[in-house]
Order: structure tokens, then sequence, then C-alpha cells
């Protein structure tokens, strides 16, 4: 597919430069690059909806964690 990008000369400049050094075209450079870039933010973001655990399996049977009270109450007399 074609499409028109605006790039700032400087760095147009170092694209090429870098592309030839490593033999590739500008387009494999900028493609690579896109590549890499998105699948980054993919990596950054959480899964919509869901809570990372640790060590565990989740609540306990009957805790209810969206009732905040119950929650706070079973912090404070967990002792």
């Amino acid at each position: 597919m074609r499409t028109t990008i605006r790039l700032d000369e400087n760095l147009l400049a170092r694209a090429k430069a870098h592309a030839a050094n490593t033999r590739r075209t500008l387009n494999e450079l900028i493609g690579e690059s896109l590549r890499l870039q998105l699948s980054a933010e993919q990596k950054k973001r959480a899964p919509a909806g869901s809570l990372p655990t640790f060590k565990g399996r989740g609540p306990l049977p009957g805790v209810d964690i969206n009732d905040s009270g119950n929650l706070i109450d079973r912090i404070e007399h967990s002792d």
C-alpha cells in the first residue's frame, strides 16, 4: 500500500542512513519500527476487565471484592 508521511528532515536523513547501514529499505525500516512500537504498547496495557493476582487464585470463598466495607472489616479483624 502506498501512503505519504511527513518526517522532519533530520529524522529522515538518520532513518535513510540507518536503513542503508543495516541493508534494508526505508520502507522495511519504517514498517519494522511501527510493528515494534505497536507491539510494545500492546504489551504495556493489561487486557480490559482483568485484574492481576499474586501467588493465589483470587479471593477466598465468601469474599466479595465489591463490598469494600466487608473487606475493611476482614482486614481489620484478620490479626
